[in-house]
């Protein structure tokens, strides 16, 4: 597994992880707990961004990762 594929797979697991967080955050009714899980997604939504950006510089620099 290539470095491109492992960083596409990483964020593919966040994205996962974000809707996770963010179903969790509207069906709970404790609001301590649910104030918890929008922090956890909102969290996790700025790592994603970032990574996000992390494959675009990957793949203007390694074309190869481009589709990957």
């Amino acid at each position: 597994m290539t470095v491109g594929s492992k960083v596409k797979q990483t964020l593919a697991t966040l994205r996962g992880a974000e809707a996770t967080l963010r179903v969790y955050s509207l069906q709970e009714r404790d609001k301590e707990a649910r104030d918890t899980y929008a922090a956890a997604f909102e969290e996790i939504s700025k790592i994603k961004i970032d990574l996000e950006k992390r494959v675009g510089v990957m793949e203007f620099e390694e074309p190869q990762y481009k589709g990957n």
